[in-house]
């Protein structure tokens, strides 16, 4: 049965309430129609084989003799161990034959009197049926016939006759409309699920199939889309801010320095000029990475790749412990095994990559990185031996221009973005990013990312 399209949610949920509701009253109405413990019309061929029989029993009983009990009774014990029996009663209602009492019988003549409509009715396993007019001397008795049932009865009745199999059936009707229900009501809701998970991965992008379903999901979707919308249109509005920032900052940063490099050509090196050059440098280099961590948090949904850790990384931490060697330091890692990633291949190595050269530039002489998986997450622990960072301050490395007060970062020359970057890399790719005090002394990094299925 196909079942009629509602633009609203509560709209299906009364469309299943009331099919329910209409198949109860259809099974209520037809009921007695299938039920022979309620009364019913005598099938053709019994009713003419009954009226045959009242006919023939009063040609039987017309001759003089006996009286009218005793000739009755021969047909009443005669038939009494084939499976019916035959009852006899006058117009009254008086049982004539045979004799003793029958609650089934007496029951049976309250309902069917009448010769002209016979009825029959079930009665436990006896079937009664009647009346039918027996003539004797002109004058009229009514025969009623009880049969044992040896049908079985109906399926509905048994199920009908014991609650549990009612309730059974019961929730195997309703069983199909209400997966119907929770099919409408899940479709739309996944969808804005998913919707809502691609937008916390970064990918702002509206689906027009969230706008169809029931009329709460429709509006829903329409103002999920709308708020999408309105989060690119912000982004794009303060990557061009940036950009055009940029842009006009560069400019007067590189005339500056073009003015330094001649002054320093017609008077000779100077601290002062020294001190210019150095800041417009540091000055420009935190608006390049400035710009770098906006285009990630805008673009980092793009460019995503299926690929494995080693494959990603082995070519990189090489390098580092290369790197490591030339400063007389030792870095070391566990083996790197294939386990499966997604996500920007360029983004995921550029967060590692700040991380080990952190802990190169800062660690006194050893560095160690371990890489081990629990579950479907891929954990990495980086550590050093170097000064680490304050307590109270582990939290505040990943803010952008946060400055380390110990001279771990004091003279290093950074911007205070390389963290909020890593940082920014991670959380785009679902992952998170720690800080804590090493047991080698240090700082310890720990980052974590889901692995791809």
């Amino acid at each position: 049965m196909k079942l009629p399209r509602f633009s609203s949610l509560y709209g299906r949920i009364f469309a299943v309430f009331w099919l329910t509701l209409l198949l109860v009253v259809v099974t209520i109405v037809l009921l007695p129609k299938f039920d022979p413990r309620a009364q019913h019309t005598i099938p053709e061929p019994q009713f003419k084989r009954f009226q045959a029989s009242a006919h023939s029993i009063s040609e039987k009983i017309a001759y003089e003799g006996e009286t009218l009990k005793d000739k009755l009774r021969r047909f009443t014990d005669h038939n009494r161990h084939k499976g019916f029996q035959l009852y006899f009663t006058t117009t009254d209602g008086e049982i004539i034959s045979p004799s003793g009492r029958n609650k089934a019988l007496r029951n049976f003549i309250t309902m069917a009197d009448s010769p002209g409509a016979p009825k029959q009715k079930l009665y436990g396993r006896w079937m009664m049926a009647g009346p039918f007019t027996v003539t004797h001397q002109q004058q009229e008795i009514l025969m009623y016939v009880g049969r044992i049932w040896r049908k079985p009865p109906p399926f509905f009745i048994q199920i009908l006759d014991k609650p549990f199999q009612l309730l059974l059936v019961t929730m195997l009707i309703s069983t199909p409309l209400l997966l119907w229900l929770a099919w409408a009501i899940s479709i739309p809701a996944r969808r804005l699920q998913q919707a809502a998970e691609r937008v916390a991965t970064g990918q702002f992008e509206a689906d027009p199939q969230l706008e169809s379903g029931p009329k709460e999901f429709k509006q829903a979707g329409a103002s999920f889309n709308q708020m999408v919308q309105a989060i690119n249109q912000m982004i794009s509005g303060q990557q061009r801010l940036l950009s055009d920032i940029s842009h006009e900052l560069r400019s007067p940063l590189t005339r500056l320095r073009m003015a330094t490099a001649l002054a320093q050509r017609k008077q000779g090196e100077s601290k002062e000029l020294n001190r210019i050059d150095t800041e417009a440098e540091r000055l420009e280099k935190m608006i390049g990475e400035l710009l770098e961590l906006s285009r990630m948090q805008v673009n980092s949904h793009e460019q995503r790749e299926h690929s494995d850790t080693r494959t990603l990384w082995y070519e990189m931490l090489e390098d580092a412990r290369f790197e490591a060697e030339q400063n007389h330091k030792t870095f070391s890692y566990n083996t790197l095994e294939e386990w499966p990633i997604s996500g920007n291949p360029n983004l995921l190595i550029s967060a590692l990559e700040n991380v080990v050269r952190n802990a190169i530039k800062y660690g006194n002489d050893v560095i160690e990185a371990s890489f081990s998986v629990k579950g479907n997450t891929l954990n990495i622990v980086i550590d050093d031996n170097g000064e680490g960072v304050p307590d109270d301050e582990l939290e505040d490395i990943f803010r952008p221009f946060y400055r380390v007060s110990t001279a771990r970062d004091r003279s290093s020359g950074g911007t205070g973005l390389g963290l909020a970057i890593t940082e920014s890399a991670i959380r785009q790719h679902s992952g998170s990013i720690r800080a804590s005090r090493s047991h080698l002394g240090g700082l310890q990094m720990t980052i974590t990312l889901p692995l791809s299925n």
